[in-house]
């Protein structure tokens, strides 16, 4: 598995992820995100976006029903790419169960309130954080 800046990628290689994926954010996941390579073909994509000093919002993240089964470990390397910008915090807004049970099974904590309301108004799921070490 490997992360890639997105825009290290070829333009091939982007468009035909993205047309297979017509709900994933291509503009935003070209110029702030990663993608996700398997086996020479981009399975999925993310956003590590930095909030604040050391406190990063993992958004879009995002991996093909045919690797969903490698989400654990994709999440995995994105805490370590966490690490390597010296995060304190990654925090990720959830909407579905499963994710919820996958989030706490990697010791993410259940966040009572927003990253912060104001600036990243977000509606309906659960935050989630997670303290990197």
């Amino acid at each position: 598995m490997k992360l890639i800046l997105a825009r290290n990628v070829s333009y091939e290689q982007l468009e035909a992820f993205f047309n297979k994926n017509p709900d994933v954010n291509k503009n935003r996941v070209f110029e702030n995100g990663y993608v996700v390579e398997l086996n020479n073909a981009i399975e999925g994509c993310f956003i590590l976006d930095q909030v604040e000093e050391g406190i990063y919002w993992l958004k879009q993240l995002y991996i093909t029903q045919s690797e969903a089964g490698k989400l654990p470990f994709l999440l995995e390397a994105i805490l370590v790419l966490a690490k390597d910008r010296n995060a304190k915090s990654v925090y990720v807004h959830s909407h579905q169960p499963v994710v919820d049970l996958l989030l706490e099974a990697l010791q993410f904590y259940p966040q009572t309130q927003s990253l912060s309301e104001e600036k990243y108004p977000v509606k309906g799921g659960s935050w989630w954080a997670y303290n990197v070490s």
